[in-house]
């Protein structure tokens, strides 16, 4: 490999990753590489960085098998085969043409690398420009504070699985000029240009007209404020998982109405969020929350059919008891 050339981001990662702690020294990491300008900076980065905290670098690509798609799967295997680095791949069967769809069978194709081939990290090149554009896009929706505060720095994807994003500190325009500087072969994805999908809208429209004519700097504002609201909600994460302790110590599947009445109606809704998991199939909505929520303070008897698979929650005495009909 040739010398390795120092820049400003290779010092900015090095110590974003001694600072958060995000992949420890001697690490499996897998690389997410679309073919894209971020995580081909990403992958170039962890590489150059790797005699530093000898890591066991791979790189994984997620065929979605769409005409857009055709021979970038190759140009992956190019770029792995020149940094020297092992390539996973995984195609697509039928795979529906939408955001939420492709993003989903991502990280399930991902993950399924990672158990496969013994790997405990996935990064990803998600970009401080992808943290700004993901608060418009879950506000515009009407996502409460959870998810304004998405892309975080890292999460688990199973018990032994933890995705990670080390570059949510760098622009999308500093990866493009890194690619350019060491003259990556980035694959411009025209699906990127259709504005069909709000996620481009918001890019190409939204977040330009917001710099011209309210915040040049909009998109570290933005990536300020999910910053500090992760924050706020981890800690309050783990206050509303003592109180949901509390309030099924007796009854595990049952809830104590005396223990909630005492909290917050933020705790309230936190915790109830964190217990419907336990007699739902699905995450619960914000409708399906406040039904329970509103059985706090309900008469006797009093209950709600209206949670999905079966569920029902009655109030009986101090508790709301779940069953299925």
């Amino acid at each position: 490999m040739s010398q390795i050339s120092w820049t400003n981001l290779h010092s900015e990662l090095h110590k974003t990753l001694r600072q958060r702690s995000l992949l420890p020294p001697g690490e499996k990491v897998l690389i997410a590489v679309s073919g894209g300008q971020d995580s081909l900076c990403l992958g170039k980065l962890l590489l150059d960085l790797r005699s530093k905290w000898h890591w066991q670098l791979a790189i994984a690509h997620c065929d979605h098998q769409w005409s857009t798609d055709a021979g970038i799967a190759d140009r992956v295997k190019e770029v792995a085969e020149s940094w020297q680095l092992p390539c996973y791949l995984k195609m697509a069967d039928t795979l529906k043409e939408t955001e939420v769809a492709a993003r989903e069978w991502r990280y399930q194709a991902l993950m399924e690398i990672a158990r496969e081939q013994e790997f405990n990290y996935i990064v990803t090149g998600h970009t401080k420009s992808d943290r700004a554009e993901t608060l418009l896009y879950n506000l515009i929706r009407g996502a409460g504070g959870d998810g304004l505060a998405a892309l975080s720095w890292e999460r688990s994807l199973t018990g032994e699985i933890t995705l990670v994003r080390p570059i949510l500190d760098i622009y999308r325009r500093q990866t493009l000029e890194f690619c350019q500087q060491f003259e990556l072969p980035i694959w411009h994805d025209v699906v990127n240009e259709n504005n069909k999908y709000a996620r481009n809208r918001i890019r190409g429209e939204l977040i330009p007209y917001l710099q011209q004519h309210f915040n040049p700097q909009v998109e570290s504002s933005l990536a300020q404020t999910a910053e500090l609201l992760r924050a706020d909600i981890q800690y309050l994460e783990v206050k509303a998982q003592n109180l949901l302790h509390q309030a099924t110590e007796a009854q595990e599947l049952s809830l104590d109405r005396l223990v909630l009445r005492n909290a917050s109606l933020a705790m309230q809704r936190r915790a109830i969020r964190q217990f419907l998991p336990r007699v739902m199939s699905r995450q619960p909505n914000f409708d399906q929350i406040e039904v329970v929520v509103n059985l706090i303070s309900a008469p006797n008897k009093s209950r709600t059919s209206t949670l999905p698979g079966g569920a029902i929650a009655e109030v009986a005495g101090q508790w709301i008891v779940f069953s299925k009909e």
